[in-house]
């Protein structure tokens, strides 16, 4: 990376600067790159380490965003999950839903007032207002349909099918949308599609954004000593929650972001897993706030909150947030018991929404918009705000954007993303007799066990034979104490390939270790030791990085190692 950063600062002008490599800078980039468009992505902390590293883990069509009359987005949101399932099947999964019932006609009115902009939202939505969202919500997922329509049950029927769901429902729907089980990596793979798109693209993690004469932009490398001055024609600040603090480096303060937080658990809780089935539970809270819950990777992961906030550096899920999803999931299951002692993990991140002074952070919007501060003297380009948006809709939103800025260049779009597969989604298998005789294969290529392929399969899709073959040429692949299912070989393939900067950057995003509750001071050492020998770190530097894991782990996500 180095090499192509030097021969970007040589050549001084660059088509688009993007700042922020969350889920929204980095789809621009791909999209960008794609058309051949020269683009430096810059990002302060890690790829993925912000906002687009603390959402509920789904890919989907936002039903209760029919409430808000927001059509349009539900519109976008169920094609762009659908393409999703067909681009990046590796990660994006279907996901049954119920939804519990438990009247049959409440609702309809404050439905009907909130549609038509009342400030307050609909509680104890009924069956008949829950079947028409359904049906319409099927009517919205008819394009690229990949999943069943909705179906509904009886009172008797549900109770037998979930026992432990409280007796207090009417009768239960049931619809699709889909969960992405590893976003952080979805998000380097865009990233890493982006750079072999585009030779003379370049994409920096842990880099300070400045300012110099003319007009000109300075990146620093926070982790060496690497500094480089470019000319761009055109910034995107994708910066999400901290937008307005990167329009104030480039001189423009602004008042965009007005976030909410969402804040989520992660319970080890086999009884409840054997309860929900591989469904999630899509559920109404006694405030009218919908919840979740969901096996994620052997975990309940269960949410989420919606309280505004403003500084994503210190935002954190708090104890009265645990308090609130915890007792309804009582409320919601009375038969399990639901106690602090089953969680494993807990995280909050900060909706990068529009500033509102809605009353309720659940009727802010969660479309997106592109304001644009138009060149003036002393700074020569635009700069495009990627304000709001979700998860599932960083394709078209991209797509939107990338279309603005190749106009703006007088430049014509080359490649359409909307079926350019993500990643290890490559070639992916279409089904089970496929997977395995994909991972039968790349066994006897590697002469790893079949068992492991599989794993690898999960880890990285396709992109597992690239890691395959890299363990395979390792010389001491041995299972990662406390989680055998990642090896030295495989960590040593993501510390030389992956733009590694600290050890939060492999235990947080480059694998699931943090995310499932499995960190063990015995594990953090021994990837530490790992990281160490292969980056040259003294002892100092690896006792600082173990640290500031065991730190972030007591702070923001309720896990004290000992």
């Amino acid at each position: 990376m180095g090499e192509r950063m030097a021969a970007m600062a040589a050549r001084g002008e660059i088509d688009v600067l993007i700042v922020g490599a969350g889920v929204n800078g980095a789809g621009l980039f791909r999209d960008l790159t794609a058309q051949g468009l020269d683009c430096l992505l810059v990002e302060k902390n890690d790829y993925a380490a912000g906002t687009s590293a603390a959402p509920s883990r789904l890919i989907h069509g936002g039903l209760k965003y029919l409430e808000t009359g927001e059509f349009r987005l539900v519109a976008q949101s169920t094609l762009e999950r659908n393409l999703l399932l067909a681009n990046a099947p590796h990660y994006v999964k279907p996901l049954p839903t119920l939804i519990p019932i438990f009247s049959w006609t409440k609702g309809i009115g404050a439905a009907l007032r909130t549609l038509f902009g009342s400030k307050s939202a609909p509680r104890s939505r009924g069956a008949l207002l829950i079947k028409i969202g359904l049906m319409l919500y099927d009517f919205y997922g008819a394009r690229h349909r990949v999943m069943p329509k909705h179906s509904t049950a009886g009172r008797a029927a549900s109770l037998r099918d979930l026992p432990a769901l409280t007796p207090d429902i009417v009768a239960t729907g049931t619809y699709y949308d889909a969960t992405v089980t590893h976003p952080e990596r979805l998000i380097l793979e865009l990233v890493r599609d982006g750079l072999a798109d585009s030779p003379r693209s370049v994409a920096l993690n842990h880099v300070r954004l400045g300012r110099a004469a003319d007009g000109a932009l300075t990146v620093h490398s926070l982790t060496g000593e690497v500094a480089a001055t470019v000319r761009p024609k055109i910034v995107v600040n994708a910066a999400g929650p901290w937008i307005d603090e990167v329009n104030a480096i480039l001189g423009e303060p602004s008042r965009m972001i007005g976030g909410t937080k969402g804040s989520h658990i992660l319970l080890d809780h086999p009884d409840l897993l054997k309860e929900l089935k591989g469904r999630m539970i899509y559920f109404e809270a006694d405030d009218g706030r919908i919840c979740l819950v969901f096996e994620y990777l052997g975990r309940a992961l269960a949410g989420s909150t919606d309280i505004k906030a403003a500084n994503p550096d210190t935002v954190r899920c708090e104890a009265d947030e645990v308090d609130y999803l915890l007792e309804s999931l009582r409320k919601l299951l009375p038969k399990l018991r639901f106690t602090r002692d089953q969680i494993v993990y807990v995280y909050s991140g900060i909706r990068p929404l529009p500033a509102s002074d809605a009353k309720d952070p659940g009727l802010i919007t969660r479309d997106h918009a592109t304001p644009i501060l138009q060149p003036v003297e002393g700074r020569p380009y635009p700069v495009y705000s990627l304000v709001g948006g979700k998860w599932t809709t960083f394709r078209g939103y991209a797509e939107e954007v990338a279309d603005m800025l190749l106009t703006r260049l007088s430049k014509t779009r080359k490649v359409s993303t909307r079926d350019l597969a993500i990643g290890g989604g490559r070639a992916y298998p279409k089904n089970d007799a496929d997977r395995r005789a994909w991972i039968a294969k790349l066994a006897r290529e590697s002469s790893l066990p079949e068992a492991r392929v599989e794993e690898l399969l999960a880890h990285y899709g396709t992109g597992a034979s690239a890691v395959a073959a890299h363990i395979s040429g390792f010389p001491s692949d041995a299972p990662l104490p406390d989680a055998a299912d990642y090896s030295t070989g495989e960590v040593d393939y993501v510390l030389r390939n992956e733009q590694v900067g600290s050890l939060s950057d492999v235990v947080f995003r480059r694998t699931t270790l943090a995310v499932t509750g499995r960190l063990t001071i015995r594990l953090v050492e021994a990837v530490a030791q790992q990281t160490a020998e292969t980056f040259g770190w003294e002892a100092a530097r690896q006792n600082e990085e173990i640290a500031a894991v065991r730190e972030r782990l007591k702070t923001f996500h309720g896990v004290d190692l000992k």
